[in-house]
């Protein structure tokens, strides 16, 4: 494990780092060293500043959106409803499906000429319109769309683990009191259940961060550039335009977003262990 931690992944991120300042091209290039001329030409670029403006409104949405879906779905299902395996096993279904599968199933269905679109005329709306992957003002929403479908299971899943360890006793005392359930949720239940709502909010923006395969599969980055995202830049220049320098230098800028992600969490994480 030391040896991985040290050579693969820390020695092989410091390689990374040390050749997103040289003008590596179709192979790395250590001797040909240009300073930060990549990082100025990356943030210069059109089709990078794209593609962060769309993850930070994919990201947004994302945490949000998939902590109330999955805390909502979580609390209607720790009531012990009638069937609850049943349900939980649908909600989660769409998790298990690749982020390939998932955007060529959303792609179908936001389809206008068969999709949503097409049924809804079919029953008398005909004025109706919802194409939203081929709107660049709206595409990345189309996309947000399946992401939040396949990932909102598992975040129920996760805040479902912790109303579980939520102990009974304090369900019981505030129905004795009087508390309304949503009160019980909102200033009880929610602050005890903190390390787990951090928990899923770092594996939600771990997700966000590499985000690839679902644009891919719904988009391929249009129309245009509309719905360009980091990881895709990173692929393109990296393997399709053969320049190394680039893709290290936008490499290097989603490793800095993981450690904003990170550190905030290891921060609590040894804070709370340190309390305990």
């Amino acid at each position: 494990m030391i040896f991985t931690a040290l050579v693969i992944f820390i020695g092989c991120t410091l390689w990374t780092i040390y050749h997103s300042f040289t003008k590596s091209r179709l192979l790395p290039a250590p001797d040909k060293w240009v300073g930060l001329d990549q990082y100025e030409r990356l943030w210069s670029t059109r089709r990078w500043l794209v593609s962060i403006e769309n993850l930070v409104i994919y990201g947004a949405c994302t945490l949000v959106l998939s902590l109330v879906i999955g805390f909502t779905l979580a609390a209607l299902l720790d009531r012990k409803i009638r069937g609850e395996n049943i349900f939980r096993t649908i909600i989660l279904y769409p998790f298990a499906l690749s982020f390939i599968v998932t955007g060529l199933v959303w792609q179908w269905i936001l389809n206008p000429e068969f999709g949503i679109q097409s049924i809804v005329q079919s029953l008398g709306w005909e004025r109706f319109a919802f194409d939203p992957l081929n709107n660049g003002q709206i595409v990345i929403y189309g996309i947000l769309i399946a992401g939040i479908w396949q990932g909102s299971g598992f975040i129920m899943v996760i805040m479902l683990a912790g109303l579980r360890g939520i102990d009974q006793e304090i369900w019981k005392a505030a129905r004795v009191d009087g508390i309304p359930a949503w009160k019980t949720y909102i200033f009880i239940v929610i602050p005890m259940m903190k390390p787990v709502f951090v928990t899923a909010l770092v594996m939600i923006a771990s997700g966000i961060i590499k985000v690839y395969d679902l644009v891919v599969a719904q988009t391929s980055g249009g129309p245009g550039i509309a719905s360009e995202v980091p990881a895709k830049y990173v692929i393109e220049k990296m393997f399709e335009a053969q320049n190394l320098g680039q893709g290290f230098a936008a490499s290097t800028m989603m490793l800095v977003s993981v450690l904003v992600v990170l550190i905030p969490y290891i921060y609590l994480q040894l804070g709370g262990s340190r309390r305990g």
